[in-house]
């Protein structure tokens, strides 16, 4: 059956994504003399203790103290720094709410945040420590680009594009143990722009983080079991979001499933359903992710197992969205 997290000791750390930061920014650092890293107390938790050993006059650690640090990011980008600013990702959207919003995204400072522990990936430590809303703050806070990696790669590419670019990017990624998507880092990242990990026909699947290796699992089975050709669109940005390869796999394929770790309300199926909404376009859909209720706590992959969205989730969400007709005919004249 498709799509199991099997894992040894040897390769969990090389497929953490945080390990990928830590390493990225360093390199950064090394060329980029005006970055320089904060951290809450969670230098070895968030990895950005990497870049610390190597550059321990560019670290601060401010303590268990999110929301100074915060202002203490904005205030070093306005004098000319770049800040990258680390923690668990529900602090950063959510202790951190009121700071983020106000020093970081409304004076447009060039502040990074790397929101560690996204989703359920420590879903052992509680629902304090889930971060199943943060989607939904970051993509409505003005002028924030929001970012969220299938992997420890696709997660070094963020890295390196959110400090091109000009302006506060929140970078939302798991714990770690995340399986690997791409083996070559140059298959075409770009800030805004969706990646297609299957070609299909029949259904789309659009997912973003630990969903899009899900997903590609589920459409390799689909394919050999049922025929099904699922295509696959890896939204690594929320915001903002790939509008035309959205649009273009609701003409094609006129199925749409999302699927994330974070909750169906004000995350990417949100997102995704605006876009459909305004083109005046209707097709079959269906939205995967919590329901609106906190996680239960246990493990990362028995989580998603339970809420439906890993390989078997999502085979089990396209043979029931593949067995209802929505719609006569094939005119689109008529949807608009």
């Amino acid at each position: 059956m498709a799509g199991g997290f099997v894992y040894t000791a040897v390769e969990s750390t090389a497929m953490s994504t945080a390990e990928y930061y830590g390493n990225t920014l360093a390199e950064l650092g090394r060329a980029h003399p005006e970055i320089v890293a904060l951290t809450a107390d969670l230098a070895g938790s968030t990895k950005i203790g990497v870049f610390q050993q190597e550059f321990p006059d560019r670290f601060f650690n401010v303590g268990i103290a999110e929301q100074n640090m915060f202002g203490i990011g904005a205030g070093m980008a306005k004098a000319g720094c770049v800040p990258f600013i680390s923690t668990f990702s529900v602090f950063a959207a959510l202790r951190s709410a009121d700071q983020l919003h106000t020093d970081i995204c409304y004076q447009n400072v060039n502040a990074k945040i790397i929101a560690t522990h996204a989703g359920t990936s420590f879903g052992q430590a509680g629902s304090t420590h889930h971060a199943i809303v943060d989607l939904a703050v970051a993509r409505s806070l003005p002028n924030l680009v929001v970012i969220c990696p299938a992997d420890g790669v696709e997660t070094a590419n963020a890295v390196k594009a959110a400090y091109e670019h000009q302006g506060p990017v929140f970078i939302r990624i798991n714990r770690g143990f995340d399986r690997v998507l791409y083996a070559d880092p140059d298959y075409g990242f770009e800030l805004g722009k969706a990646v297609e990990l299957h070609e299909g026909t029949d259904i789309t699947v659009i997912a973003t983080g630990s969903c899009a290796f899900q997903a590609l699992q589920a459409a390799n089975f689909l394919e050999g079991a049922d025929g099904l050709k699922v295509r696959v669109l890896n939204i690594h940005t929320i915001k903002p979001i790939d509008k035309e390869a959205i649009l273009k796999a609701i003409k094609d394929t006129r199925r749409i499933i999302t699927v994330e770790d974070h909750s169906v309300i004000g995350g990417l199926g949100a997102a995704v359903a605006e876009i459909m909404a305004d083109s005046g376009m209707a097709c079959g859909f269906k939205r995967l992710g919590h329901p609106d209720q906190f996680a239960p706590i246990g493990l990362h992959e028995d989580i998603m197992s339970i809420i439906g969205i890993d390989s078997n989730g999502i085979i089990e969400a396209v043979r029931e969205t593949m067995g209802k007709d929505f719609e006569q005919d094939d005119n689109w004249e008529d949807e608009v």
